[in-house]
């Protein structure tokens, strides 16, 4: 009963993957405040283009890609980069922070169904009973900030839409979902440097438009400098150390197992929150995050042979 080499890196990479999505999320908040959403995410892409610019090249062992594999890269994007964060930005804005967390629960769960329908991955039942810890832990987790949520998360007007607010959130849900499964398979045939260089790609080309019309009207030197070092740190945690580190980690481990390491994104950002923002921290959630740990540790431990 022991760790390989192999399994301690792939988790190390995959756990260290969502944390860094925590932290950017809480750390970048203010970013949200002072530059249009389409073009935070368009010089995103941008940041990340550039940082990754030798990783676009081809390899001389890789082989001739596929019509299907150049499908897989362009949906590993647009469902993971681009749909994830209109559907993401634009439900939260009509239904509750506490409605958001409860349902991102569920991203384990969505993993490992995907993984099962798509990529015929057997599931075992220390597995599941992990999947279902982490929905309980990060459930609770969101059901904690009901009061300071739900005055400020709906705005006027706002209330008779929120099941569409649900539901786009949910979608948001599938679209990480599919993101972890796609990647999976993409992992068997590219470099975890080279999906990281080319899914950014195109993304940069799908907000593109909407970004750089959003460009040409903003007033760049509105931007404090502090925000430009915070908007770099965005785009290099976000297109490339999030992206490349769990690449690494889903080439070894299967979807569904990986889909578990998704309850470190909330924990990180929470944790973030308190050490850095100042906010507090309860007994609940302590709990909370206490038994979405136990399901990460029911997921990762090895079995006896």
């Amino acid at each position: 009963m022991s760790f390989s080499s192999n399994q301690l890196k792939a988790y190390g990479c995959l756990a260290l993957s969502m944390s860094l999505v925590g932290a950017y999320v809480a750390l970048t908040k203010p970013l949200a405040l002072v530059l249009p959403v389409f073009l935070l995410g368009w010089m995103r892409f941008g940041i990340g283009a550039v940082a990754m610019l030798r990783w676009t090249r081809k390899p001389a062992t890789e082989p001739v890609l596929s019509v299907q594999t150049r499908w897989l890269i362009f949906l590993e994007s647009f469902l993971g980069n681009f749909l994830f964060t209109l559907c993401m930005i634009v439900g939260v804005s009509m239904t509750s922070a506490v409605s958001a967390g409860v349902i991102m629960s569920c991203i384990p769960a969505t993993v490992a169904v995907l993984s099962r329908v798509f990529l015929k991955e057997a599931i075992s039942v220390r597995v599941w009973a992990a999947i279902a810890c982490g929905v309980l832990g990060i459930g609770l987790l969101s059901l904690t900030q009901a009061s300071a949520a739900s005055a400020v998360n709906i705005p006027d007007g706002q209330h008779g839409r929120q099941w569409l607010g649900n539901l786009l959130i949910f979608g948001a849900v599938l679209c990480e979902g599919s993101y972890a499964v796609i990647g999976k398979k993409l992992t068997a045939v590219l470099s975890p440097k080279r999906i990281s260089a080319v899914i950014n790609l195109w993304g940069f080309v799908l907000m593109t438009p909407m970004g750089l019309y959003t460009a040409l009207q903003f007033d760049f030197t509105s931007v404090e400098l502090n925000m430009w070092v915070l908007l770099l740190f965005y785009g290099l945690a976000a297109s490339v150390w999030t992206v490349w580190l769990w690449m690494v980690g889903l080439k070894s481990v299967p979807a569904s197992q990986a889909g578990v390491f998704t309850v470190m994104l909330p924990i990180s950002a929470a944790l973030v929150g308190v050490m850095v923002l100042g906010e507090h921290l309860g007994g609940v959630q302590l709990l909370a995050f206490a038994i979405a740990l136990a399901g990460l540790l029911l997921a990762t431990l090895p079995s006896r042979s």
